[in-house]
């Protein structure tokens, strides 16, 4: 059984945290899909269970609204690759979608500020 590198591990945390679970929440949840108490003892497929669960699950509903919280990682992702600060990001919400915070987006609304984002990172690594 090979384990997970640290990469993996890391995001599996960063969902717990992203997610607000207890650390009995958490192992429970583990233990549930993977069979395991720990994320050091999860191997490759016991790993992609373990995603595809947070993937299906009300869980991974970062709001009741539907934003997701891959669109909501996603967007972070584009975020930091941008350079763009709070400021900037809460500017650009509120100019085109009247909102204050990414959690305020429904899943629609996401999915048009990830498309928004990616097509001003791709102007702006074009070169001039």
């Amino acid at each position: 059984m090979t384990l997970l590198d640290h990469k993996k591990l890391a995001v599996i945390h960063i969902v717990k945290r992203e997610l607000n679970l207890s650390d009995l929440e958490y192992r429970d949840m583990l233990e549930q899909v993977a069979g395991v108490r720990s994320a050091r003892d999860l191997d490759e497929d016991s790993f992609r269970r373990l995603m595809r669960f947070f993937a299906r699950s009300s869980h991974y509903r970062v709001t009741r609204h539907g934003l997701t919280l891959r669109q909501k990682l996603y967007i972070n992702h584009l975020l930091a690759d941008l350079g763009w600060d709070p400021v900037h990001l809460h500017n650009f919400l509120r100019k085109y979608y009247g909102k204050d915070r990414v959690k305020a987006l429904s899943k629609k609304e996401a999915t048009k500020v990830i498309l928004a984002l990616k097509n001003i990172l791709s102007s702006q690594q074009c070169p001039s």
